[in-house]
């Protein structure tokens, strides 16, 4: 094991979409006075609001590289220590243990800051690092050595079975004009064959299409949500032809687990439409289906709207499933994002993720399969030396420890209070929905399984459980 050091992002002021009261979207953690590394783009505001913007944080947080550039013998020694890892079966009953790699294929500037040095030091998004002269072989740079197979072998000595892969639509079709640079999808390629090799299977995540689903970053451009204008849903159309022509293929379907058609569309802000967004999940999903049938699951995130809204066309597009259902529905799951649940102290953030079972999921439709794609170990609380936890990110009692702290210097109270709320969170999705991917791998803070890992706040596998049963007081609730 080893750090890339202690990073400091310098951050921009940026407009971003707002979001509606409730909902919440991953892009890097809420920032205030003593925040984590990263950005706001999620805040509680009605549609219509002034966007929230960006405040610099003046803390700073570790990533870890748990491991580095490929080495046999280091591969070698992670499987001798592994965990057996059955994902390659992946039978019906198996849930989902996964983890995103995020940052890789899709650059987010909050989580791999170091790759946004120098000549890239202002770029936003994807899209304007892109513009940037030399920015292909800084790509490269970043695409052969952020993963490589000892990431891969260690995940699946974790546990990890299933791998969520985010990759953008310029990796497919590159006819839309835009300044991003291909090769992105020979990673992708390598990343299968490597997940074949360590039985773990894979969901391939269009997490950007033409015209931005969102308007955040993490779409490769920031800015306004227009892929549901002109050509833009015919554009993602096109790179999903060609993921699912390849991928949908036989050749992979020992290793392709499923086909995620888009990352996190809004659902509200002009000139968005709720329900052509609906028709196109619709339309898109027969499609593929009918140009390329094969076992592989295709996923549709539920735009913010919540699971609820998604269940009766789940319902109908599963209707002729002559085995497990071919729609599934992704819901992405923070207790971080918004001013409500920065309020919280731990234990009600523990409560709010075990209520989650019946909120947000789907236990009593098993025809609808659901899978929590994003969430994180990452809550804004304080926590006394007794284990007793506060709202918010400072306190004055001596020896308390808050969140937002460097990881390295936790004290066990601290991290027990993380281990509870991240426990409680698998606890309800392993329960309730078809499984779970962590956002992410490598990130700073709690947001990396690798720092989660490293710094002890789960066992040595995923299904590690010190505080077992933690739901179970609020399952008549």
């Amino acid at each position: 094991m080893h750090f890339i050091g202690v990073l400091t992002l310098a951050l921009w002021t940026a407009d971003v979409v707002a979001l509606p009261a409730g909902l919440v979207a991953r892009n890097g953690p809420l920032l205030t006075e003593g925040s984590t590394v990263g950005y706001e783009v999620a805040a509680r505001a009605q549609p219509g609001a002034d966007p929230p913007r960006a405040k610099p944080a003046p803390t700073s947080h570790t990533i870890s590289q748990s491991v580095s550039p490929s080495d046999t013998d280091a591969v070698t020694s992670i499987l001798q220590t592994a965990a057996p890892n059955t994902g390659h079966s992946m039978a019906k009953q198996d849930k989902i243990r996964g983890v995103n790699l995020g940052g890789w294929l899709v650059l987010e500037k909050w989580m791999t800051p170091d790759v946004f040095q120098g000549p890239f030091a202002n770029a936003m998004d994807q899209w304007t690092f892109d513009e940037i002269q030399g920015s292909a072989e800084a790509l490269e740079e970043h695409w052969s050595t952020f993963i490589t197979e000892k990431d891969i072998a260690q995940l699946a000595s974790w546990g990890i079975n299933t791998l969520r892969i985010p990759i953008g639509y310029w990796a497919y079709n590159h006819t839309t004009g835009a300044p991003y640079k291909s090769g992105a999808d020979k990673y992708l390629d390598q990343a299968l064959q490597w997940s074949r090799t360590h039985k773990l299977r894979v969901l391939i995540d269009l997490h950007g299409v033409p015209g931005s689903q969102n308007g955040f970053d993490n779409s490769g451009q920031a800015g306004k949500a227009l892929w549901q204008q002109g050509d833009n849903m015919r554009g993602a159309n096109v790179a999903l032809e060609q993921i699912a022509a390849k991928y949908g293929s036989q050749d992979y379907a020992d290793v392709v687990w499923g086909i995620q058609l888009v990352n996190e569309p809004i659902s509200w802000s002009d000139p968005v439409n709720p329900q052509k967004t609906h028709e196109w999940a619709q339309s898109t999903f027969r499609q593929l289906q009918s140009s390329q049938p094969s076992a592989y699951k295709i996923i549709m995130h539920d735009a913010f709207e919540t699971t609820k809204k998604w269940e009766d066309l789940g319902k109908e597009l599963n209707a002729n499933s002559t085995s497990d259902p071919a729609f599934w529905i992704d819901t992405h799951l923070y207790q971080n994002q918004v001013d409500e649940d920065s309020k919280l102290n731990q234990e009600q953030h523990i409560e709010k993720a075990c209520k989650w079972a019946t909120t947000h999921l789907l236990p009593n439709t098993p025809q609808v399969p659901v899978i929590v794609g994003e969430f994180s170990a990452q809550t804004n609380v304080c926590v006394n030396p007794d284990g007793t936890s506060i709202a918010g990110k400072q306190c004055s009692t001596q020896g308390c420890q808050c969140s937002v702290e460097d990881m390295a210097k936790w004290r066990q109270p601290m991290k027990d209070a993380t281990t509870k709320f991240l426990e409680a969170e698998l606890d309800t999705f392993e329960g309730n929905a078809a499984g779970w991917f962590l956002w992410s791998y490598k990130a700073p803070g709690t947001w990396g399984l690798a720092n989660l890992m490293d710094h002890g706040i789960l066992g040595k596998t995923v299904t590690n459980r010190k505080f077992p049963g933690q739901c179970q007081q609020y399952s008549a609730a």
